[in-house]
């Protein structure tokens, strides 16, 4: 603390005034330079004064004359910041030009005897190098001499900046809580005092409990609001009061609330324990509408329930995952089928069901319907509650939100043992009847050639006859059931391999000799037999008097897949020379033409050109597999 003695009329310069910075500076300066002359010609009022101020931890400075020349204590060096010392002895509005108008109006008032008091003076100063908005206390009162005449200003300062710029904070977060607490239209604010129990709370939280405005700002008791709780659930609300006071710290709490005409509302409040300075214990918090919410929930939950009640009484086994695949839910059927413990299948651990055999390819195929978002369809045997393995069809769709994203996998496993059973047992038989049937293609071979030894004259008619016979058991053999054993390497079921095999004999290693251009197609066994009689005539007729009887004559096929019907052309070339259509249609040409048109419902027609025979055939593109279409 600085200390002082009184200054006398014959002080000089040289003497010391108080201890302290500004003491020194005040003693050293050389004031007869300055317009308010030597120390020793101060007024008593202002040597006074001073000796008051230096000794003080406030801010003071005095402004002596019209032009205000500055004398501080040590306490005002911070305000004054960069300008001190410099600002010592010179006139304030030399050293506060960016506030002269300001100090102006105020030398001018106290030369007029008034005392000035300004409460959070906002004013910009040139602090630390910019401009700065500050906030300022300020109480000006005039320094009188002997003859009551005013010398100049006296002025005790106090920087409020801070407390003024926290307190603006404070308002604007404050009017942006208040702001979005309307927008929202569900939020509303409380605070329950806990020491005088009551309540005071903003406009919405006031409609929400019936209270009117008036009464919820300036506060009303709990039990008031409490009546607006729902009877069933105001000792949970209290409860839960209780306990974030007895813990300081946090209160959450859904209930309903009952308005005049019985209808209910729901709410979530949360609110936190707080404790004063002075010691008053406060809980303040917000409360929600979740009504809506609450319905949503409500639908979910029935939804869920009708959902779990139709999965349990459906007789596949039904589960569903999550979107990156993992299994979070499995129907009744599915413990029953397995008698696997609830939950023990989560996750991965489905994988462990399956029949070791058969795990790496549901793995693969699971993963890849994962990864694509493809239908998930496998059969696989699956381990039953009795230890032995079942056959089972798995499938699976992936369900997705509005933006395509897969939000949830939804599966289904079907017991398919006894059908599979049934399919093997009908596909064993369906091999014994083919191989009976090819059986009795050769006994027909065998008693036409038996025939024919017994009359000779019908040989000719005989090798047709038995050429046909094989024709049809060729296409019997191409198209029957076959079992991996028997299958032939690279069979397929396709029009172009059965006319490359109908033509084979004829063409031999020339491969040239023959072309199948244009669009294939699949045939089973209902339009194998029709189409291999057409193909062996034309193929027998072209080697004995088309093309292939000659060795640079050759056979292209053109053929076109459009909409439902299927167009092929049969062009010879390169043979001898055809005059035209023969005298007499042939039994052989009768036989192709009943066959296209009376068993697979097309058209055939045939132009004798000169370089060769060209034949066209029309037809349904379902005949070419219409024993699968009548098994539909």
């Amino acid at each position: 603390m600085p200390t002082t003695r009184p200054l006398k009329a014959d002080d000089k310069v040289s003497n010391p005034i108080v201890s302290g910075e500004l003491a020194g500076l005040i003693e050293a300066l050389d004031w007869t330079s300055t317009p308010i002359g030597p120390i020793g010609s101060w007024p008593a009022v202002v040597r006074m004064t001073i000796r008051i101020m230096l000794a003080s931890a406030m801010p003071m400075c005095l402004l002596i004359g019209r032009k205000g020349v500055m004398i501080y204590n040590d306490a005002y060096r911070d305000i004054a910041g960069a300008r001190h010392p410099a600002c010592l002895g010179t006139s304030v509005f030399d050293s506060w030009p960016e506030v002269a108008q300001f100090n102006r109006t105020v030398i001018d008032r106290i030369f007029e005897g008034e005392t000035l008091t300004y409460e959070d003076q906002e004013l910009v100063l040139w602090r630390n190098g910019a401009a700065e908005r500050v906030w300022l206390e300020l109480d000006y009162s005039p320094l009188l001499d002997d003859d009551g005449e005013a010398v100049g200003a006296f002025a005790i300062l106090a920087e409020t900046t801070k407390r003024v710029r926290a307190e603006k904070a404070l308002a604007r977060s404050e009017e942006r809580l208040s702001l979005a607490l309307e927008a929202s239209g569900i939020v509303g604010a409380w605070e329950l005092d806990l020491t005088s129990r009551i309540v005071t709370a903003d406009a919405r939280f006031a409609e929400m409990f019936g209270v009117g405005l008036a009464e919820a700002e300036q506060g009303i008791s709990a039990e008031g609001f409490f009546r607006r709780i729902h009877p069933a659930d105001r000792d949970f609300v209290a409860r839960k009061t209780d306990e974030a006071i007895a813990n300081r710290g946090g209160f959450r709490a859904e209930y309903r609330l009952v308005d005049d005409d019985g209808g209910i509302r729901w709410v979530l409040a949360t609110g936190k324990f707080f404790e004063t300075v002075g010691g008053n214990p406060r809980l303040p918090g917000v409360v929600i509408d979740i009504t809506e919410r609450k319905a949503v929930e409500a639908a979910l939950a029935a939804s869920e329930a009708g959902f779990r009640t139709l999965a349990d009484t459906m007789p596949q086994m039904v589960w569903s995952t999550r979107p990156d695949g993992f299994h979070d839910y499995y129907n009744a059927r599915w413990y029953e089928f397995t008698g696997m413990p609830l939950g023990s299948t989560d996750g991965e651990a489905w994988a462990g069901m399956f029949h070791p055999d058969d795990q790496d390819r549901a793995w693969e195929l699971w993963r890849h319907s994962l990864a694509t978002g493809e239908p998930y369809q496998i059969e696989y045997r699956l381990r039953h509650a009795n230890g032995e393995y079942r056959w089972t069809l798995g499938r699976a769709l992936a369900i997705r939100n509005e933006a395509g994203e897969i939000i949830r996998w939804f599966g289904t496993c079907t017991d398919i043992h006894e059908t599979k059973q049934v399919a093997e047992e009908r596909e064993i038989v369906a091999h014994e009847l083919s191989h009976r049937i090819k059986n009795i293609f050769s006994v027909l071979n065998g008693i036409i050639s038996l025939s024919a030894r017994s009359h000779p004259d019908i040989k000719p008619l005989a090798d047709q006859l038995r050429q046909r016979i094989s024709a049809m058991g060729k296409a019997h053999d191409f198209v029957r059931p076959h079992s991996r054993a028997s299958r032939p390497q690279n069979n397929q079921s396709s029009l172009r391999a059965l006319v490359e095999l109908l033509l084979a004999p004829h063409v031999g290693d020339d491969s040239g000799r023959f072309t199948f251009h244009g669009d294939d197609a699949t045939i089973d066994d209902g339009a194998a037999t029709p189409l291999a009689l057409l193909f062996h005539e034309l193929a027998t007729n072209a080697a004995k008097y088309g093309a292939l009887a000659e060795a640079d004559g050759r056979v292209v096929i053109d053929a076109v897949l459009s909409g439902d019907k299927y167009r092929m052309v049969w062009k010879e070339t390169g043979g001898a020379p055809v005059s035209g259509p023969p005298a007499d249609e042939g039994f052989g040409s009768r036989l192709i033409t009943l066959s296209v048109q009376g068993q697979l419902g097309g058209t055939l027609q045939r132009r004798w050109k000169a370089d060769g025979l060209e034949v066209e055939l029309t037809m349904p593109a379902a005949q070419l597999s219409r024993s699968a279409t009548l098994r539909r």
